[in-house]
């Protein structure tokens, strides 16, 4: 079995463009041999954070809660496609990351940002890089950044123009990064058991 690899991306718009940059990386996980799921956070609707998955008393978290928690910690990886709203994070995303803590620990993440603008989402990605190492995961170093996320895709989903390209250039390596951290966590657990 493949790596087992979650695609978490968090735009609440009515026309989002970053969900094509979301299926993009689910199909090109899935060509290298990965497990991938989608954790779309608009499909899923959590509530705004009032209380985190642990702090519920055992089996009364809300069903879709504890799901989302035991695919969490059946991972190996997480990629983070996330766009910029004003220099800063989509609160959906943030929003969805924030119910779980220990969940996200000792795996490998994954940051993909995209804007509308030249900049590519890459304050965001900054943004979400001391967030989720906070969280327990480990960042890798490379990362994909989409700017002009309208014109990079297609109809059809498929890479598209300048942007499209530099995405298919980018992709390898950053697919390649987040597989040798996923095998490294993995074999580093299975030796064993983390500190904390």
């Amino acid at each position: 079995m493949g790596d087992r690899i979650l695609i978490l991306y968090g735009s609440y718009r009515s026309d989002r463009q970053g969900i094509r940059l979301a299926d993009y990386l689910v199909a090109s996980f899935t060509a290298r041999g990965a497990a991938v799921e989608l954790i779309d956070a608009k499909a899923i609707d959590l509530p705004i954070l009032d209380r985190m998955y642990k702090e519920y008393p055992a089996g009364e978290a809300p069903p879709k809660l504890a799901e989302l928690a035991a695919k969490i910690r059946a991972a190996d990886a997480f990629v983070f496609v996330t766009g910029e709203y004003n220099w800063g994070v989509q609160p959906g995303l943030k929003n969805l990351t924030d119910h779980f803590l220990e969940e996200w620990f000792w795996r490998p993440a994954a940051i993909a940002s995209y804007s509308a603008g030249r900049f590519a989402g890459a304050r965001a990605g900054l943004a979400w890089h001391g967030t989720l190492s906070e969280m327990g995961m480990v960042v890798i170093s490379s990362s994909l950044a989409v700017g002009g996320i309208g014109q990079a895709f297609d109809a059809d989903g498929a890479p598209a123009g300048s942007g499209g390209a530099a995405l298919e250039r980018a992709f390898p390596r950053f697919a390649d990064d987040l597989a040798w951290w996923t095998e490294a966590a993995r074999e580093q657990r299975a030796k064993r058991p983390p500190p904390y």
